[in-house]
């Protein structure tokens, strides 16, 4: 099998209203931008509550079970409420564990509110993801996700303003948690766009599509590895974005506020690598792109793992936030040829599941392990989380696309 057989299917492109497309980018960069906030506020609060270094696994645990629950109740959540509501929905519940972090006098408190965050977060998500997965391309894909870059990138830089200009790790969240409600009445004003896109979608005539429920879906070996692959991506990235800042001051002894910038720098050549993905996917096979990517960001985490100097790290942190750019909608748009058609709507919501397992459990390990070892163990555990998605993808591209 050749690699373009890896490749998604091309779905079809019926003409959708601008306003939509603008729509939906920006609900991405409004699940984005919490992401950004947590790796650089992160020794802020624990300090503030006065908890351990691996403390951060509760909060990352109770986000990860909300977004569990929501991205794998997405598509019957779209169904009964339209996409539009559950933006709404999602947004409001975002907005509300956010501003309530900032208020709660104890710990356990702000880990009860990750179960909300976590739910609105998953619900933009993966219902998003589908919509774009069955009617665009992989460029629209890569452009949905440049946006998620663009708001995850905002985060690390509005938290370090906050650090260094007010010494406040709240205020970086109570404005974020306020976009997120100006978001949610932007999404309730427009929500005849939204009805009105339903309506247009119900009158057209579907390709006919035998149903699938996600008992059959979940019995087919492909869909577990394809989870694999997103359990040990979205662990990487997520764990790159949360510790390196960590690394850097706590770790390396680098000034806080240049640490900030390299933590954004990481999601800012994350961000200009999706936008510049969503250009040459049309001349460059997606599943190519995505290996040799996942090749580059080990290699830049060995190098960042040598420690040779400041700027050399910094290089590093750069490389693998543009190496890592194409990767998640890469995968994303490859559902298909990878489990078929027929599966690939039910297997993108359990793909997601299992990435925010993945940047749950794995983040909270390189805690546990930085506890133990030293901050130093960052780079070499997102390298070998790194092995294991490039083993994986490879057993794929010797399986070939799979049928139906």
């Amino acid at each position: 099998m050749s690699q373009a057989q890896l490749s998604e299917s091309k779905p079809r492109n019926k003409a959708r209203p601008a306003g939509l497309i603008l729509l939906i980018f920006v609900a991405f960069i409004a699940l984005g931008m919490p992401d950004g906030l947590l790796g650089v506020g992160w020794p802020s609060i624990r300090i503030s509550f006065n908890v351990p270094i691996d403390a951060l696994g509760a909060l990352l645990f109770t986000a990860m079970v909300g977004y569990l629950t929501s991205s794998f109740l997405s598509g019957e959540l779209t169904r009964r409420l339209g996409l539009g509501c559950l933006l709404i929905v999602s947004c409001v519940l975002t907005g509300i564990g956010l501003i309530g972090y900032t208020i709660v006098p104890q710990w356990w408190m702000m880990v009860a509110l990750g179960l909300a965050a976590g739910m609105g977060a998953g619900g933009i998500d993966s219902s998003l993801n589908a919509y774009v997965a069955r009617h665009y391309g992989p460029g629209l894909m890569q452009w949905l996700h440049a946006s998620y870059g663009v708001g995850i990138t905002s985060g690390p830089l509005i938290m370090t303003a906050a650090l260094t200009n007010f010494q406040n790790w709240r205020l970086g969240y109570l404005l974020v948690g306020a976009v997120q409600i100006v978001l949610a009445i932007t999404f309730w004003i427009t929500l005849p766009i939204w009805q009105q896109n339903n309506n247009a979608s119900a009158e057209s005539p579907a390709e006919p599509q035998k149903e699938v429920n996600l008992g059959q879906t979940l019995k087919r070996r492909r869909v577990w590895l394809s989870m694999l692959l997103f359990f040990f991506y979205v662990g990487s990235e997520v764990s790159m974005g949360t510790w390196v800042y960590s690394l850097l001051t706590e770790g390396r002894g680098v000034d806080p506020q240049l640490a900030g910038y390299f933590a954004g720098s990481y999601w800012f050549t994350f961000t200009i690598g999706r936008i510049l993905a969503g250009l040459v996917t049309r001349k460059i096979n997606i599943q190519s792109l995505v290996k040799v990517c996942i090749i580059a960001a080990i290699l830049a985490g060995v190098i960042l793992g040598l420690n040779l100097s400041t700027w050399v790290n910094l290089a590093a942190v750069a490389v693998i936030g543009f190496a890592f750019a194409p990767i998640f909608p890469g995968l994303i748009s490859g559902t298909p040829g990878r489990v078929g058609q027929q599966h690939s709507n039910n297997t993108i919501g359990v793909q997601t599941a299992a990435g925010a397992l993945g940047g749950t459990a794995l983040t909270s390990l390189v805690g546990v392990l930085a506890r133990t070892y030293g901050l130093e163990v960052v780079p070499s555990a997102m390298v070998a989380f790194l092995v294991c998605l490039l083993a994986g993808y490879i057993i794929f591209e010797r399986k070939g696309a799979a049928a139906g």
